[in-house]
């Protein structure tokens, strides 16, 4: 699993004396085509000089291994307890976005010494409160032999059917998406064996109720959530937030952003962090 962080420069000049006394942040990226750690890129070098960071390329995404299979839900239960039991020394704080953030409030329940605080992004297992995402037409269709390969390679991984998604149906703002985004997600989108995962994801395969596992959760949390975000509005958020009142204890709504306000309005989402961390020790 690659992951990014500042142990190198231009961070090693500042943080080698000090690097393994600072209290460690992980950002975990969403799924979707092309996602990759490049989704948290504008935010984490902000918490580079206070902060050891770790920004990991899930498994099948990005620039991690792409193995060659059909991923379920234990697969990333497993890789991201592994990967903090191994890369983090103590509780940690995880941000993390939308369906993955939904996997970290179970992995924070079956490890809740892994965590310190958790800080989420639109976090939804998609199949929340008996809304199964799988019985839509579009999992259906990505269902099917043949026509989900031709999908992939012909209406997700280019750049048109990139760029297309960022601006109908990710961003609130169209006139938000830039060229260097389209690349990034391109680039992870386009590596060998890249659409298992992704096709995996899309068929709803990784789906589930995390209404049925939100009330088990102890770890202090803050939730994010874009007013506009398409697939799942803020009144999904608030009824999920209502669950655990006790370990929830902040939900802010984002005005005028969509699924990723962390790369919609990457300067708001920076100072809603650094407001929630305090808040949340």
């Amino acid at each position: 699993m690659v992951y990014y962080t500042n142990e190198e420069a231009p961070w090693v000049a500042a943080n080698a004396a000090r690097l393994s006394a600072l209290k460690t942040l992980v950002f975990f990226h969403g799924f979707g085509g092309g996602s990759s750690a490049y989704e948290w890129s504008k935010v984490y070098p902000a918490f580079a000089s206070d902060y050891h960071i770790l920004a990991p390329d899930l498994i099948g995404w990005g620039r991690s291994q792409h193995p060659v299979r059909d991923y379920q839900i234990e697969d990333y239960l497993t890789t991201i307890t592994e990967f903090l039991a191994q890369t983090c020394d103590g509780p940690t704080t995880v941000i993390a976005s939308s369906l993955t953030a939904a996997l970290i409030i179970r992995v924070a329940i079956a490890r809740p010494t892994l965590f310190k605080s958790l800080i989420l992004t639109t976090p939804s297992g998609l199949s929340d409160f008996g809304v199964d995402y799988r019985r839509s037409f579009f999992a259906q269709l990505v269902s099917t032999p043949v026509v989900d390969r031709a999908l992939y390679s012909l209406g997700i991984a280019t750049s048109n059917g990139i760029r297309t998604f960022l601006e109908q149906r990710q961003f609130a703002q169209a006139s938000r998406v830039y060229p260097e985004l389209v690349q990034a997600y391109l680039q992870s989108a386009q590596q060998p064996n890249a659409e298992y995962a992704a096709l995996s994801f899309v068929r709803g395969d990784l789906c589930f109720d995390l209404s049925e596992f939100i009330g088990q959760l102890t770890i202090p949390t803050a939730i994010l959530w874009g007013q506009q975000s398409q697939f799942t509005g803020p009144d999904l958020g608030r009824r999920l937030a209502a669950i655990n009142p006790e370990a929830i204890r902040i939900f802010l709504c984002l005005d005028d952003t969509g699924l990723t306000p962390q790369l919609e309005l990457p300067a708001v989402t920076i100072g809603l962090i650094q407001q929630c961390l305090p808040l949340l020790d």
